[in-house]
């Protein structure tokens, strides 16, 4: 049973969504675990602004060599090959497994031995102690991207063949194996241990996927080629998109650099932030994004644009249909959901307000970045990696300049500052610096979402706007109606429930967010919205599929 549900196979993206959802919602609930973990034990201090600031180097080699190059270009070209022929789709497959793995332990050994330089420029702002440990850290990492980037080539056969659910539990594994390390390694060697659950997570994101990469017909062959014609046509396609992966990871060296140089706990309270923000994005986006680029390729590879632009609306409209209810909840319930997942040991109650500050801004950007990486892979579809390319590195330079302006316009009192402290109700806290790194990032977020949007209209031209303004109308309709059923819910169940205790607390969230949620779905059917129709047909066709269907 287990090994058969390990090796199916979705039948449509919104059911392979589903699947991929569900796990990744798993995935993520892990992820707020171990966030909990995290704080209860080492607080908003110096470990934990030392561990976050070790995932930086490691982060980028493991974007330019494969964030970069695999993701987006493996698939397209493994779908060209495997429709003409499939046995030299999998030579081509180990050739690209053995040219980057040789690349990347290149790679790994240059970092390992450039750590202690690096480092010194990363956290310009930490004692030399600090700096000395980041970079033992920096060095134990730096076995994370080789097994995670292993992983992402057995990703991309699992994509092709909509074999998504073995692929999403990697993630789940890779969050257990971060927690065995809180629980069982911290306790004797303290942050270090953590880092060793991080290798062990990595290790065990790889293994999983190993069997139904296996079961689709991989093999593996000691191929090595650089001159390989599919080897030569990946650098080409990967050289525009590595630019923007390392930009993208060069703009969070910057937030670690600016963050290292303000109040001690800055850096983790930014980064706890973030992993929440990333949620929802990772939750609905990521998955919605995931599922559709395997269909998107193969249509394009085909010569069918009208299915291709079809898939994209029918995602686009899905992902704004459940990313927008989410992303407002999170924003109303922002105090409470800190409190529940943060709030606990060494975690006080100024970097819980700072933490619910920052995810508070993210909140009002979350539907545009939930949105890009399945515009992007339109682009990636076509086999066009300049056009993003040039967008994100525009995008991710005015962030930096933002950053360092909001930052320090929010480090000494004047009327932003002042503003800032109002609306986010900050009043009694005198360094909230910190919060213009969120703001500056959701900023250009929007702005890339919408010149993204611009761009692919050009490319490919009607893009199904109709059906998109239409459906978003819908949306916004059921929204309203959804936040004031959760304010209002909120307060009664505050005078009802003790907020001061954590069941009291998660029971108010919980119903009120419940709650508001149901009333927009129930306005979306008295809408007839298509987005809810299409979820509920998919989830019976895949429990179909699944469990009766031979």
């Amino acid at each position: 049973m287990i090994k058969r549900l390990l090796n199916s196979q979705t039948k449509t993206i919104a059911a392979s969504a589903i699947v991929l959802a569900v796990a990744t919602l798993l995935s993520r609930i892990l992820g707020l675990v171990r966030d909990r973990l995290l704080a209860g034990r080492f607080g908003a201090g110096t470990e934990l602004d030392v561990y976050f600031a070790s995932f930086q180097i490691p982060d980028l080699i493991y974007n330019i060599l494969f964030t970069g190059s695999i993701v987006v270009c493996f698939l397209p070209l493994f779908s060209e090959y495997y429709l003409k022929n499939k046995e030299e789709s999998w030579r081509m497959m180990n050739h690209v497994l053995n040219i980057f793995l040789f690349l990347l332990l290149s790679l790994l050994g240059l970092f390992f031995i450039l750590a202690p330089w690096l480092v010194e420029y990363l956290v310009p702002g930490f004692t030399a102690e600090n700096k000395a440990m980041v970079t033992t850290l920096t060095r134990i990492m730096f076995l994370s991207p080789l097994f995670l980037g292993l992983s992402s080539i057995f990703s991309g056969v699992l994509h092709y063949f909509n074999r998504f659910l073995a692929y999403s539990l990697a993630p789940i594994f890779y969050n257990l194996g971060i927690i065995f390390g809180i629980l069982f390694l911290a306790p004797q060697w303290g942050i270090l241990g953590v880092s060793l659950g991080v290798v062990l997570g990595a290790f065990c994101h790889m293994l999983i996927q190993i069997p139904s990469a296996i079961k689709s017909g991989f093999r593996y062959k000691m191929l090595f080629d650089f001159k390989y014609p599919a080897v030569k046509k990946m650098f080409l396609l990967a050289i525009p998109r590595t630019i923007a992966a390392a930009a993208s990871q060069i703009n969070f060296i910057v937030i670690t650099i600016i963050a290292s140089t303000l109040a001690v706990g800055s850096l983790t309270v930014f980064n706890f932030a973030n992993n929440l923000r990333y949620l929802p994005v990772g939750l609905i986006g990521i998955s919605f994004a995931t599922v559709s680029f395997p269909f998107l390729s193969k249509a394009w590879a085909s010569n069918q644009k009208k299915a291709f632009i079809n898939s994209f609306s029918s995602i686009f409209r899905q992902i704004l249909f459940w990313v927008v209810p989410i992303s407002l909840l999170m924003f109303i319930l922002r105090a409470q959901f800190i409190r529940l997942v943060l709030g606990t040991g060494e975690f006080g109650w100024l970097e819980t307000r700072l933490t619910a500050a920052c995810l508070g801004i993210y909140c009002l950007g979350i539907f545009a970045q939930a949105l890009i990486p399945t515009i992007l892979r339109m682009f990636f579809s076509l086999q066009d990696t300049k056009t993003p390319t040039v967008i994100a590195v525009a995008t991710i330079f005015l962030n930096i300049i933002f950053s360092i302006v909001f930052v320090s316009s929010l480090g000494f009192s004047n009327w932003f500052s002042n503003f800032m402290r109002d609306i986010l109700k900050l009043e009694e806290i005198q360094d909230i610096a910190v919060v213009g790194l969120p703001l500056a990032f959701t900023l250009i977020m929007l702005c890339q979402f919408v010149l993204l949007l611009i761009f692919l209209y050009k490319k490919i031209g009607d893009i199904d706007l109709k059906r998109i303004i239409n459906s978003f109308f819908k949306i916004i309709i059921a929204a309203v109606f959804m936040i004031p059923t959760t304010y209002v819910s909120l307060y009664i169940f505050a005078e009802v429930l003790d907020t001061k205790t954590f069941l009291g607390l998660f029971l108010q969230a919980g119903i009120a967010g419940t709650l508001g949620m149901l009333f927009y779905l129930f306005v979306s059917f008295l809408l007839k919205s298509s987005e809810l129709a299409a979820a509920k047909t998919s989830i019976f066709r895949e429990f179909r599929s699944q469990f009766f269907d031979k």
